[in-house]
């Protein structure tokens, strides 16, 4: 598949990225992602007792976010934006 690029209405040139990939050893499970995602590609996952290792610094994090549903992603970047761990991979096709 070729990248897409279309024009913002201001006429800058732009290039979805599409998200791939959470790093579930750095995803916090804060749900901001979640919230601002506008095609239900996100969801939240409980953390098995195996996933969490012992130098986790947040004990409190019980979940994490996953991706459910990548084929929705309309490649706006949101959820990267709004993560304040930066946990996200994107693609750009």
């Amino acid at each position: 598949m070729t990248a897409a690029t279309a024009v913002t209405r201001g006429g800058t040139p732009w290039t979805p990225i599409y998200v791939e990939a959470i790093d579930s050893k750095v995803c916090i499970g804060c749900g901001r992602c979640f919230k601002v995602c506008p095609r239900d590609v996100l969801t939240l996952q409980d953390r098995g007792d195996d996933e969490v290792d012992d130098d986790w610094d947040d004990e409190d994090a019980k979940a994490m976010m996953v991706v459910h549903n990548a084929m929705d992603c309309i490649g706006c970047g949101a959820c990267g934006r709004t993560c304040p761990k930066g946990c996200f991979k994107f693609v750009e096709a």
